[in-house]
């Protein structure tokens, strides 16, 4: 009966090593498979997170936040919270679209059947799209002198003039459509490109807030 109980502890005893190290192996196959974090992936994680809270509140102000945000969030590591640095992205994308959208005016070129008028509203547009690119172009360069300027405020307004002068050349291209007959094409591709960069544009004009509190 003893060598009976002896021989049922040994058993036991083994089976009990058996599942510890199966539990064990189990724990270390975990551990291996779940990815590691460290510490500055933490950090660089909350950065962005504050970066882009930085973004959504100042596109809170623009004309229409949802683009704002969409259009400047995906730079948020270069931005960080710097208004100035938001700024000039935000113009930089604005001319980028208006370079985007002056291309896909001169495609229409290559349309056929477009009518004696058509082709004066594609170029009158192409021209004033044009315009409103130099004038983007003028407000970056103002842009680049304004870090520790001490007429801050007149650079400021100057960027104003600019960018309102270039929406004001993106409304008119839309508004010599009214009222005409065009295309079904020509009226979709241009209204709705020009649309899209007159939001950037307008967002642009409202966000110079962000640099007038701080000047």
């Amino acid at each position: 009966m003893e060598a009976a109980a002896r021989s049922w502890r040994r058993s036991s005893s083994s089976h009990s090593l058996f599942q510890f190290f199966i539990f064990s192996l189990a724990i270390l196959l975990l551990m291996l498979n779940v990815p590691h974090v460290s510490a500055s992936e933490i950090t660089n994680k909350a950065s962005r997170k504050t970066y882009k809270s930085f973004i959504k509140k100042a596109c809170n102000s623009a004309t229409y936040p949802s683009d704002c945000y969409k259009s400047l969030s995906k730079y948020a590591s270069s931005i960080k919270t710097d208004p100035e640095k938001l700024y000039r992205v935000s113009l930089f994308v604005t001319i980028k679209a208006a370079r985007k959208t002056s291309f896909s005016i001169s495609t229409l070129w290559r349309l056929k059947g477009l009518s004696r008028t058509e082709r004066a509203f594609v170029r009158d547009c192409a021209s004033t799209i044009s315009y409103a690119i130099d004038e983007m172009k003028q407000s970056l360069t103002v842009m680049a002198n304004i870090q520790g300027a001490d007429h801050k405020s007149e650079l400021i307004e100057n960027i104003r003039t600019w960018v309102a002068a270039a929406l004001t050349d993106e409304g008119t291209c839309t508004d010599e459509f009214d009222g005409q007959k065009v295309s079904y094409e020509v009226n979709k591709n241009i209204k709705k490109t020009v649309l899209n960069l007159s939001k950037l544009t307008s967002n642009c004009l409202a966000l110079l807030n962000t640099l007038s509190n701080r000047s």
